[in-house]
Formats: C-alpha cells, sequence, structure tokens
C-alpha cells in the first residue's frame, strides 16, 4: 500500500469521497501506527453550499479549502476536532469530511485515548474518530501525499456497495446527497 497520489484529491469533493471509501487512514503516533479503514465521509463545496466551512468566505480558519488538494483541514465543532482532506479541482474549493473509520490496529491505544471499550462507538463519528486518533489541530495542513507524514491515506483495495444520505447535522443542506458510507459497515456512525 502506499500514499494516494496528489492527483487524487484534485478532482470534485464528491467523487474524492465516494472514492476515500474503502481506503487506510494511518496515523503516526509517538511510539504506535493506528490504523483505520474509512467507511463514513461527507463532500463540501465552496461559496455555493450553505453547510460548507467557505460558505461565509475565506477567513484564517477556513483558508485551507482553497488551499492544495491533499493536504489535510482541522477545525473544531463543539470541542471535537474535524478532520477533513482538501479536495477539489484546480482554482476550485472543497473538502472531504472524515466522519468514521473501522479500526484495525491499535486498539488498545485508541481506547484509552476515547475511554471507551466499545469496538462499534470507537470511531463511528468525526469527533470519536478524532479522539481516538490523537488528532488535533496541530495537524493542520499536513501533507496527505507523502509517505513519512504524521497523518496519511494509504489506498487500498476492498469491495463493498456504497450508500447514501444528505449530510448529517447540517442545519442548510444542497439538494444532493453527499454522505456516502460502506453498506452494512457496522462502524458508520448513526
Amino acid at each position: 500500500m502506499k500514499a494516494l497520489a496528489g492527483q487524487f484529491y484534485e478532482r470534485d469533493p464528491e467523487v474524492v469521497a465516494r472514492d476515500l471509501l474503502g481506503k487506510s487512514l494511518i496515523r503516526r503516533l509517538r511510539e504506535a501506527v493506528l490504523e483505520g479503514v474509512l467507511v463514513e465521509t461527507e463532500a463540501y463545496f465552496g461559496l455555493e453550499d450553505p453547510a460548507s466551512r467557505a460558505y461565509r468566505g475565506r477567513k484564517t480558519y477556513n483558508r485551507s479549502m482553497w488551499g492544495e488538494p491533499g493536504r489535510v483541514f482541522i477545525y473544531n465543532v463543539h470541542k471535537y476536532w474535524m478532520f477533513n482532506v482538501v479536495a477539489h479541482k484546480p482554482g476550485r474549493i472543497g473538502a472531504v469530511l472524515i466522519r468514521a473509520v473501522e479500526p484495525i490496529r491499535g486498539l488498545e491505544i485508541m481506547e484509552r485515548n476515547r475511554k471507551v471499550k466499545d469496538i462499534f462507538g470507537l470511531t463511528s463519528g468525526p469527533g470519536r474518530l478524532t479522539e481516538a486518533f490523537g488528532i488535533d489541530k496541530s495537524l493542520n495542513e499536513s501533507d496527505l501525499t507523502v509517505g513519512e507524514g504524521e497523518v496519511l491515506i494509504l489506498d487500498n483495495k476492498m469491495k463493498f456497495e456504497i450508500g447514501t444520505s444528505h449530510r448529517i447535522g447540517v442545519k442548510r443542506d444542497l439538494h444532493r446527497k453527499l454522505r456516502f458510507f460502506i453498506e452494512g459497515s457496522k462502524f458508520v456512525s448513526r
């Protein structure tokens, strides 16, 4: 397995959100390596998307969405960090929220970080995921395309069916279904 190249992220956020499913999220945390398979994502666009962090224009906290695809974009909601991947075509704005992973490696550390023993509640939700993986603002703008980073996403060949719905927890949404998940996964949030 190898890190996804920058070109993978230089596409429409909706396409990237779908294609991230089944890939492996790796977090190098001090002496350990944590790993999870991405099972749930949401696509966000720029100024035309009322649920997007970019909707009200470019600010200090959201400037990453305008930046180079393949970088990490992290912001805070209700005391939890949200882990996003910058994804958009050249000259556009966008990101993909990583909502849930199936934990694969480093479960003991994830359980300690979250103070939870229930494997199905460990990383099923964006705040739970970042807490379990020790992801915080310090990783903002990290490059996911280099193999030696603290956080990266690796290619992984899996077969599965993709489910869709409207995004979760947004007050104003687009008419399209922009939440994607692996059908039947017990690790998907809600």
